[in-house]
């Protein structure tokens, strides 16, 4: 490509005067009647004139489509000097607030967990990061030792990028930061119901063999919950044995007024006394 001569360019633009610019601004009906004809139904009332470039012009009209909320017809008008309108472009546009459809996303990154189900196929790229030819090391010591003397004979293993995916899942999933583990007084890494895994991913996850929990899933060393192996439950050390009560004895209590109101009863004799 030639490179490009930048004066001409102002030249022409230059050319594009006042007259040129009203000419194609006060075109609204011959835009209307382009769009109409390229629309048959749905054009609304004229929104404005903007231009975009030298010698066009672009005319906006409400769409009235029925399912087009916010979308606009849009025309463009080009005129030269010496030359008449023509039409350049219609297309129908969103506006804000229009509906509009979702970015389209390759059905390979589509899929969600849980979506896999009996007879599904989902064959990994060729240039899956996850995973590294069986020929290679996959950067894991214990495990790369264990699979060559034994040879498991896998195309393809964990890479390391696959064994580091894999822990921000079970992590996020299953990790000391979600709720149930805060709560817990005690870790996983400490419960009699954990059984490790080999490898890296050993030394921070294993798997919960207890039916009440995560039973048969990677949980976080520092991941807990109610049901850890030695939680015990707080015992009331409160003697609350009741104390016996015999009701065959009874306890005479002599009030005050019923000794006034007993000596009242008696004979003056007795109240003077001996000797009176």
């Amino acid at each position: 490509m030639g490179a490009v001569d930048t004066e001409a360019v102002t030249d022409q633009a230059s050319d594009f005067d006042d007259a040129l610019r009203a000419r194609l601004t006060d075109a609204v009906d011959v835009a209307r009647t382009a769009v109409e004809e390229f629309a048959s139904d749905g054009v609304g009332e004229h929104l404005d004139a903007i231009v975009e470039a030298p010698f066009t012009t672009t005319h906006r009209f409400v769409s009235e489509l029925p399912g087009y909320r916010g979308w606009h017809w849009a025309c463009v008008l080009a005129l030269v000097p010496g030359g008449e309108v023509t039409i350049d472009e219609i297309s129908l546009l969103p506006g804000e607030g229009a509906v509009v459809a979702p970015e389209w996303v390759p059905w390979e990154k589509r899929i969600r967990p849980g979506d896999l189900g009996a007879g599904d196929l989902l064959p990994p790229s060729d240039d899956d990061e996850r995973l590294v030819p069986g020929q290679l090391l996959g950067g894991d010591e214990e495990l790369d030792e264990l699979a060559a003397p034994v040879g498991l004979g896998r195309p393809r293993h964990l890479s390391r990028e696959g064994r580091s995916a894999a822990a921000e899942r079970w992590a996020a999933e299953r990790g000391p930061g979600s709720e149930i583990a805060r709560g817990a007084k005690e870790p996983c890494g400490t419960c009699g119901f954990l059984v490790p895994i080999a490898g890296s991913l050993g030394a921070m996850f294993g798997i919960c063999a207890n039916e009440f929990s995560a039973d048969g899933q990677v949980v976080h060393l520092q991941y807990g919950c109610g049901a850890h192996s030695e939680v015990q439950l707080k015992t009331d050390t409160t003697d609350r044995t009741a104390e016996a009560y015999d009701d065959s004895a009874v306890d005479v209590v002599v009030l005050p007024q019923q000794l006034a109101a007993s000596a009242a009863r008696r004979d003056p004799e007795d109240r003077d006394g001996p000797g009176e």
